[in-house]
């Protein structure tokens, strides 16, 4: 029988020599090199290196970018990882406009404000100024400027809170494409209808009706009007039945008698 070859130990002496040197310079350089890194991170943190270089804000459309920086309290001065998104996003929703608000960090210095607004739902005309609504019934300061028509319609000769936070509730029920079509409404109480209304359409026609169950009632709008040509201008009743009244004095167009309501 054959004997394998025998390796003499003192021919391994030199190998195993220069593996154990091989592993304590991989040793020393692991533990030189953590050394520098942690040098790198004090001077990074302690200079001004590691303070936000940008707060980016996402979402906004009627609050200004400024407002919301600084209702978050952040600056440049402030370092990055010296903050807690979730106190910054509890300040920011002390905005009466701001329904959400998700702060995140984007490295290497970023911070990015996400916020989603309350819609708003009308603009009450008072003394030439145009005081915003939110979806939460509640008034604004008024804006600079004229609001933009297709933004939300406007509430003219409303003198009672309690009938626009009726009609507030009412229009959040509503499609936000029939809001959008809605140019004015006008606050005109009768004697037989305390809560009766008018509204003026960006289609050029008008609708009398009343705040109770408008919302209902006013999801028949785009029915009727589409049975309408683009010439019949007039009043469109939704106050009991459904029928269209031409501005010339002569109903032409009858949807529901006095029998259908929603």
């Amino acid at each position: 029988m054959e004997k394998g070859k025998i390796i003499l130990l003192e021919d391994r002496l030199p190998k195993l020599k220069e593996q154990r040197k091989q592993k304590v310079n991989r040793r020393l350089i692991f533990y030189i090199s953590l050394f520098f890194i942690l040098i790198l991170l004090i001077i990074y943190t302690q200079s001004s290196l590691s303070n936000i270089a940008r707060i980016q804000v996402i979402g906004n459309r009627h609050v200004q970018e400024k407002e919301i920086v600084s209702m978050s309290g952040l600056s440049n001065n402030i370092g990055y990882w010296d903050f807690d998104g979730k106190e910054v996003e509890e300040k920011i929703l002390r905005h009466p406009e701001v329904k959400e608000a998700v702060v995140s960090k984007k490295i290497p210095n970023t911070v990015e404000i996400q916020i989603k607004e309350y819609e708003r739902v009308a603009y009450v005309v008072e003394k030439g100024r145009y005081l915003p609504i939110t979806e939460k019934g509640k008034v604004l300061k008024a804006v600079k400027g004229n609001p933009l028509s297709s933004d939300a319609p406007l509430l003219i000769n409303w003198d009672k809170p309690e009938a626009i936070q009726e009609m507030v509730e009412e229009l959040n029920k509503l499609p936000k494409s029939i809001v959008r079509s809605i140019s004015e409404i006008h606050y005109t109480p009768e004697e037989s209808d305390s809560l009766h209304i008018n509204l003026y359409m960006n289609d050029g026609r008008e609708v009398s009706a009343t705040i109770r169950n408008f919302s209902g009632k006013m999801t028949a709008y785009p029915g009727i009007a589409n049975q309408l040509s683009p010439d019949q201008q007039g009043v469109i009743h939704l106050e009991v039945g459904y029928y269209f009244e031409s501005y010339k004095g002569t109903e032409t167009e009858e949807e529901e008698k006095n029998e259908a309501e929603r």
